[in-house]
């Protein structure tokens, strides 16, 4: 049987979401129906944006997302503004790129029988950084058969 190797690739609008982490699994997979074409393959997903990241983690017990904002509000607090030049947007402006550039602006995983490949417990994380944010872009990438 010949396999047939696919690329899907689709630019996604996410809702604006206030600042935290927010899971976003099912909101992509509802503007992904293409996924169910693929068996087996990987997903890769990239935001267009330097003031917000995208990580995986715990999807049940929402305790976890807001405790994740609580240590990065800690980590790279905004009372340290006196510290950064780019603050032109405010206080949390250097702030959200310093934590978008810890946790990254991508995250990468198995596509199996049309399905993100996540462990039972994961999801899908926008971590939005900005006091005030719109809407926020992401590329979805798919690759496989």
């Amino acid at each position: 049987m010949q396999k047939t190797t696919m690329f899907i690739q689709k630019e996604i609008t996410l809702n604006a979401r206030s600042r935290g982490f927010h899971l976003i699994t099912g909101e992509i997979l509802q503007q992904l129906p293409e996924l169910k074409k693929v068996k087996t393959g990987i997903a890769h997903i990239f935001i267009q944006h330097t003031s917000a990241s995208l990580t995986i983690n715990e999807n049940a017990d929402p305790s976890v997302r807001s405790d994740m904002e609580t240590y990065f509000n800690r980590a790279v607090p905004e009372s340290d503004m006196k510290y950064y030049k780019h603050t032109l947007e405010g206080s949390d402006d250097m702030t959200s790129h310093i934590k978008s550039s810890i946790l990254g602006s991508s995250v990468t995983f198995p596509v199996t029988n049309g399905e993100f490949n996540l462990g039972t417990w994961q999801g899908i994380y926008l971590c939005e950084h900005r006091n005030y944010r719109g809407a926020r872009r992401i590329v979805v990438t798919v690759y496989g058969e």
